[in-house]
């Protein structure tokens, strides 16, 4: 008979204040990679457990959204790690129980394996271990015959226990009823007066097997300052940046290039230096980013050729093989396949139509100080330089628009437009005025 899976609950505790960020938000908010800490972990732990538990502190409202559709529990007195796991005691289950910290938000997913096939191997409990390269704030980890016995902080080790490499990570993992029956075994007999969950290391230890996972401390160090969200993101970047090159993408300079969370890039992209992929980027087979651009929101075809100095703005969709040009802006605009903004040019709420050239220097105003209006431009479409469309307007198909004009109407399709004050000369006066001007100047 095929043994029934066990339910695995991952718990995240994220009531942390962050109070060495400096900062209004919650720890757990704090962004890697445009993307809050906790949405990391969730992401990553959803892959391996059946269910996720987040608590969070009294009055955090934008880390309950964050945590959804997963069930949050409010730790209303920050009274320590071990009183945080109790709160969710409640929603165990009955299998494995993982406790996961928000500010390990760089945790893969095969190390959570890891961890779950090791307490799955016999052991009452296992945890994860780092070797960081500056030990000195963690706690250690002290073994005997391969098995964990205790963690002893820094502040209260031996010479001989501080010299030990192996550091605790916080992440452990157990049966849910052991966890309860160790949680409800904990006390508060310490200078903070709080209920740590390290202690139940020690418990374990006593009615069995705790088996340390080790993982690579860049991917288990914790993140309580400015400075480690810094390291944390350098460690996001590299990992973004070698799997967009695994996947087939060309980073001339990878690492100049920063990713969000989200950006999805297809295979024979080529991303030249100092480019920066905000959140909610698709970038298709074929197209090259070129240097100093900046993309957010938006999606880029096939073939499609950006920048360099080229910001795409949310809501633009570029389409295959087109072209987009040094200092162009686009917001909110549909640029058909082959349509060309090359140079200087800001385009807002506009959707340009196949084939079209865009002049440089011309501008949609889509703004009237309240509403944003649309600018629409038909296929083929030849917009001259330093051309003004004030929106709302329509621009047909195979058009031309003379260079310098506003156009304030609509145009018909095939129609030539001009909307420009009318040339005319004045014999003689353009020296007579430098004359003037010259005179002027000696008069002082």
């Amino acid at each position: 008979m095929t043994k029934a899976k066990l339910h695995t609950t991952a718990v995240i505790l994220a009531a942390g204040l962050g109070t060495r960020m400096r900062s209004s938000l919650p720890k757990a908010m704090h962004r890697l990679g445009n993307r809050p800490m906790i949405t990391h972990l969730i992401e990553t732990a959803k892959q391996i457990f059946d269910d996720i538990v987040v608590v969070v502190g009294p009055d955090m409202p934008e880390l309950e959204r964050a945590a959804q559709p997963y069930r949050t529990v409010v730790q209303s007195e920050r009274l320590g790690t071990g009183h945080a796991a109790k709160m969710a005691e409640s929603l165990f289950g009955d299998g494995d129980v993982a406790i996961l910290y928000a500010d390990n938000p760089l945790i893969t997913a095969q190390t959570m394996h890891r961890l779950l096939d090791a307490r799955r191997s016999g052991a009452s409990l296992s945890l994860l271990g780092m070797r960081p390269s500056d030990p000195g704030k963690y706690g250690r980890l002290i073994e005997e015959n391969g098995h964990v016995l205790r963690i002893v902080e820094y502040k209260d080790a031996t010479e001989a226990e501080r010299e030990i490499g192996l550091c605790n990570a916080g992440v452990m993992c157990a049966d849910a009823n052991d966890f309860r029956r160790w949680l409800s075994e904990l006390g508060n007999n310490n200078a903070q007066g709080e209920y740590y969950l390290t202690d139940v290391v020690e418990m374990a230890a006593r009615s069995g097997q705790v088996l340390c996972v080790e993982a690579p401390e860049e991917e288990l160090a914790g993140v309580n300052s400015r400075a480690e969200l810094a390291r944390a993101e350098a460690t996001l970047q590299q990992r973004m940046r070698q799997a967009a090159m695994d996947g087939g993408v060309t980073l001339v300079a990878p690492e100049t290039v920063f990713f969000s969370a989200d950006t999805q890039i297809s295979q024979d992209v080529v991303i030249e230096p100092n480019v920066f992929f905000g959140p909610g980027v698709k970038i298709a087979s074929g197209s090259v980013i070129r240097a100093f651009s900046h993309l957010e929101g938006c999606t880029v075809g096939e073939g499609a050729m950006i920048g360099p100095y080229a910001r795409l703005r949310p809501g633009t969709h570029c389409a295959t093989n087109s072209h987009v040009g040094n200092f162009v802006e686009l917001k909110n605009v549909e640029l058909g396949t082959g349509a060309k903004a090359n140079h200087l040019t800001y385009l807002g709420d506009a959707s340009i139509g196949a084939g079209t050239n865009v002049g440089a220097g011309t501008i949609t105003c889509n703004y009237d100080g309240v509403f944003k209006h649309r600018t629409v431009i038909g296929e083929r479409t030849f917009i001259g330089s330093n051309s003004i469309l004030v929106a709302p307007v329509e621009i047909g198909d195979d058009a031309l628009v003379a260079a310098g004009s506003v156009i304030t109407e609509n145009v018909s399709a095939t129609a030539l437009a001009l909307g420009r004050a009318r040339q005319c000369e004045k014999p003689g006066r353009g020296l007579a005025i430098k004359h003037a001007l010259k005179a002027k100047k000696e008069q002082g």
